[in-house]
């Protein structure tokens, strides 16, 4: 399919607002660049647009304000579509569909949310993350700003003791819990939360383009490929 040119930032451009940390397998750096599901999706979804991708490192607790400026085109990294979210950009349809999980330190016996009753749940401020876990009875939730180190962070301080448990998402926290061996998943509440594009507000042919691009991939099957490439475990939700 065709498109016009479109109302970039910079014609030729996407520029993306995203972060540097690991948050693998959606997206990280490597000696080869930026790779992952997400960084390999929109290579993917710029190529048929004829764009470049472009990504900029920028604390998520800085993505929404930063994109109101008026320099990015989107934010496009981990992004679940909330509501609050929505008052800041447009959203994509979504191109996939995540749980979430609590990760603690291997000693612990927690099972069940009614098991962290007491304890301190960590979590990124401001997320579907932090807002599950205050619905759970008794729990003192802790938000960590959005930095660009954020999830460092986290687990830092889970594994320091300064919380008990930590709440994200069940992909970055499966690798977490791969890694270090101090480390377990307690468990995964099936949320299937919709990840998707934000589209800077008042860019409706961008937000259209990048829509019809996202349905093509999935009526091809290339975006059910790049699913089994980097998340092989889950069912592709589409």
């Amino acid at each position: 399919m065709k498109f016009n040119v479109l109302p970039t930032v910079q014609p030729g451009y996407l520029h993306i607002i995203a972060s540097d940390f690991d948050a693998r397998p959606m997206s990280y750096l490597s000696s080869q660049g930026r790779i992952g599901y997400e960084p390999e999706l929109a290579r993917l979804v710029c190529q048929q647009l004829g764009l470049e991708p472009i990504w900029h490192n920028l604390p998520m607790a800085d993505f929404y304000y930063t994109i109101q400026t008026g320099k990015y085109d989107v934010v496009w990294f981990n992004q679940a579509t909330t509501l609050e979210r929505q008052r800041w950009v447009d959203f994509t349809r979504p191109y996939g569909l995540f749980d979430e999980a609590v990760l603690v330190r291997s000693p612990s016996e927690v099972k069940s949310p009614a098991e962290l009753a007491g304890l301190r749940v960590g979590g990124l401020a401001d997320s579907t993350n932090i807002a599950l876990a205050a619905t759970w009875e008794d729990v003192i939730t802790v938000p960590y700003p959005g930095s660009d180190k954020v999830l460092p962070e986290m687990l830092a301080a889970l594994r320091a003791g300064e919380i008990d448990a930590l709440i994200d998402d069940e992909l970055v926290l499966l690798v977490a819990a791969e890694e270090d061996f101090n480390l377990k998943l307690a468990f995964s509440v099936p949320t299937q939360v919709p990840f998707a594009i934000g589209v800077a507000k008042q860019r409706r042919q961008l937000l259209n383009a990048l829509n019809e691009t996202l349905e093509m991939a999935i009526a091809s099957g290339i975006l059910a490929q790049l699913w089994d490439k980097w998340i092989p475990w889950k069912p592709f939700p589409f």
